[in-house]
């Protein structure tokens, strides 16, 4: 009996035909490599139970001077300091209303309370916090107490700019006929981000057919003449503001009330649609348009055209841009960094914020401009994309920022935000930003690309990122303070938080390849290219962001697949080994232990500590490796294989009696399917005095060439593979 060992290359070749990576590994999941090994990566127990609101875009983690252990969240509807388990919010909020200026109004047997505020500037989701509320609430002997309108509410819908929808935690009853009084005040936190990407507006970003996908729509109930105002339909459908626009044929109708029997009340012919017109232009009308109502025979489609509250289902007329309304494009993601023991941040193209430690978490963040712990205001940004402080030399720097103010002496910037422009504060004052002879504060402005994307400060430099160049900005004292000098053109970067720094190389993914800069750009070689730029949902390419697991040399890109809205696949760099591997996992962001013990890392409103456990937080974690095909003489023969001595080690795992899988599949030709597939399990029996697990594995697998599978779907298994051995031998050429 011969016996042929099975050594591969480590790292993770996917980029190859099959038979081209012969001794080399062409998939996996959950797998790292050290010594040149594959073993399975370690698990992750959540700290607790406690969640945020939210989807965790970045992490800060710092210790103050009492030694509390604070780690930072920003998510897209907030901003926490989590300390002990506990999340505290702190998120900003804007100057509250004057009292009065906000009453409230109740449905019996609803939930729903529709809020008036003149000019209120809010969005859905967006929070508010109300007080001065009457005594009795809504009414003496209603349901909706001041106690239950005193509270932090999420809105729900927008109705105009002047009201909005919260709901209640209970139903409003008769008795709730009240507004609230008249010393009702407001407190509005600053508006909330997107979660998802919104891909444009405007001519051309909506449905060119003229159909919305999910658009409510319902038929006529009967037959409508020209001269009727009352539209009986099967079913309301949603449709039920006041100033809803529905279409019918082609007459568009406003509708003016709605009852329970499904009868809309509306105006005939809107916006001169008609017996003989389109809806052909942005007003859903058309310049030669019939004036006069149409007649409509029963069962007639009738579709949401413009609704008040939920403009993602109208109906889109052929050839006009999808009505998107959102606060911006892109998705929220934040900045931050801490001066001594306070912390800064800046949600992304919005104020730069400071939070006081001194004040514990009942006091929230305040914009940099009111802040009272420093003196000598002047320019401060008033919206940036990326906020730091230099740790070397005590500076806060704002990326793609305002311009000066006016004066010398005013507190603020201009407003004017320029994607390119860079500002930073006098040195040891984060409130001191216009240029003095007897300060550090100054501006640079980038010279290549459009827009600043990503700052990233090293141990000799900040590494500053466009959409298309590279610059190195150096302290360099004064008078100058700071100099910035261009180190690349024509690299890309995926977005404003997929580079990261290791000592003083930086590692950043780009729209088709990945680079590292180490005193010079290049791209970096990567084995598994294509598996993740042609499975890559580029729509959502801003929630792409990187970590570092030093543990294990390890630089981690978590990036959202093809149909996929989250992030949900992860690719791995690790710089000692040089290889690279990939799999799937759900983390929004992540940060590398060094203040706290493990890697912390955020996914389904929760933390989790990373290499804590084998385990997916208590349940069974799959891990894989699989080789790519072997032969015997370039696969012109086949091969018989009867036995198999497993090479593995269970070190580190909890179980009792850990297992993996050892699978053999063989095949005929590159192209064609595996013909036999056999399974064995390995099991580990003792440690003592030695380590032992199953001695030897019997199969019957027959094929031109063969591939190997190792796998683990056990708790409590931890396993790295060696070399293990195999009866293979010729068995003729048919």
């Amino acid at each position: 009996m011969a016996y042929t060992s099975l050594k591969f290359r480590p790292g993770i070749i996917s980029d190859v035909t099959a038979y081209s990576n012969e001794g080399g590994y062409i998939d996996g999941d959950k797998i790292r490599f050290r010594n040149g090994f594959p073993e399975k990566f370690g698990g992750w127990v959540k700290q607790n139970s406690n969640t945020y609101l939210g989807s965790a875009r970045r992490l800060h983690n710092w210790v103050a001077l009492d030694g509390s252990n604070l780690l930072g969240i920003g998510t897209h509807l907030k901003y926490y300091i989590e300390e002990g388990g506990q999340f505290n919010d702190i998120t900003p909020e804007k100057d509250p209303t004057a009292a009065g200026d906000i009453t409230f109004a109740a449905t019996n047997g609803s939930t729903t309370i529709t809020v008036t505020d003149a000019a209120h500037g809010a969005n859905v989701n967006d929070f508010v916090t109300f007080s001065g509320v009457d005594s009795n609430g809504l009414g003496s002997g209603g349901n909706i107490t001041q106690t239950i309108l005193q509270a932090e509410f999420q809105i729900v819908s927008i109705i105009s700019s002047n009201s909005y929808t919260i709901t209640s935690s209970v139903a409003a009853n008769s008795s709730d006929l009240g507004n609230g009084g008249s010393s009702v005040v407001g407190t509005y936190q600053i508006n909330t981000g997107l979660d998802a990407t919104v891909g444009g507006t405007g001519w051309g970003a909506g449905q060119w057919s003229g159909t919305t996908d999910g658009a409510l729509a319902t038929q006529l109930n009967e037959a409508l003449d020209a001269s009727e105002t009352d539209v009986d339909v099967d079913e309301e459908t949603g449709i039920t503001d006041t100033g809803d626009v529905i279409l019918i044929d082609n007459e568009l109708m406003l509708v003016s009330a709605t009852t329970d029997d499904d009868t809309l009340t509306v105006t005939r012919a809107y916006a001169g649609t008609g017996a003989a017109s389109n809806v052909n232009t942005a007003n859903h009308g058309s310049s030669n348009a019939a004036t006069d109502a149409a007649t409509h025979a029963d069962n007639t489609l009738v579709r949401l055209v413009k609704g008040n509250t939920d403009s993602a289902n109208d109906f889109v007329g052929w050839g006009l841009a999808a009505s998107i309304s959102a606060p911006g494009a892109e998705i929220r993601t934040w900045s931050h960094d801490n001066f001594g023991e306070d912390l800064i941040i800046n949600p992304r193209d919005g104020a730069i914020y400071y939070w006081d430690k001194s004040t514990g978490f009942s006091v929230r963040a305040k914009e940099l401009s009111t802040t009272s712990l420093y003196s000598g205001k002047s320019s401060i940004p008033t919206i940036a994309k990326q906020v730091l402080v230099s740790d070397q030399d005590r500076h806060v720097i704002a990326f793609g920022c305002d311009g000066f103010g006016t004066l010398s002496t005013s507190p603020q910037g201009n407003g004017v935000q320029d994607p390119l422009l860079i500002r930073f504060s006098s040195q040891e004052n984060p409130v001191d930003w216009f240029p003095t002879a007897t300060n550090t504060a100054g501006d640079l402005r980038l010279g290549g690309g459009s827009t600043f994307v990503q700052a990233v400060e090293t141990k000799q430099q900040i590494l500053i990122f466009t959409n298309k160049t590279l610059h190195s900005m150096k302290f360099i004292g004064p008078p100058f303070t700071f100099g910035l000098q261009e180190l690349s053109k024509n690299i890309t970067i995926m977005s404003p938080a997929s580079a990261v720094a290791v000592e003083d190389v930086v590692f950043w993914m780009g729209v088709d390849t990945f680079y590292v800069y180490g005193g010079g750009t290049q791209q970096l070689p990567c084995t598994v290219k294509d598996k993740v730029f042609l499975d890559f949902n580029f729509d959502e390419r801003d929630k792409v962001h990187v970590g570092v697991n030093s543990e294990f040399s390890e630089v981690i890109w978590f990036y959202p697949k093809e149909g996929s809205s989250t992030v949900n696949a992860y690719v791995v760099y690790n710089y000692a080994e040089k290889v690279w591997y990939y799999g799937t996992l759900n983390r929004d962001a992540w940060i590398d232990r060094g203040i706290r013990t493990f890697p912390i890392a955020t996914g389904n409103s929760l933390l989790y500590n990373h290499e804590l456990t084998n385990d997916d937080d208590g349940s069974a974690m799959t891990s894989f490796i699989e080789s790519g095909p072997i032969d015997i003489s370039d696969g012109d023969k086949f091969i018989s294989i009867k036995q198999m001595l497993p090479d593995v080690t269970f070190n580190g795992s909890t179980g009792s009696t850990p297992s993996v899988s050892f699978t053999l599949k063989a095949k005929n030709s590159s192209g064609g399917n595996f013909l036999q597939t056999e399974s064995k399990d390995t099991t580990r029996s003792t440690t003592t005095p030695i380590e032992q697990f199953t001695d030897k594995i019997d199969y019957r697998v027959r094929g031109r060439s063969f591939a190997i599978k190792v796998e683990s779907t056990g708790t409590g298994v931890k396993y790295k593979l060696g070399t293990p051995r195999v009866d293979m031998r010729p068995d003729g050429r048919r």
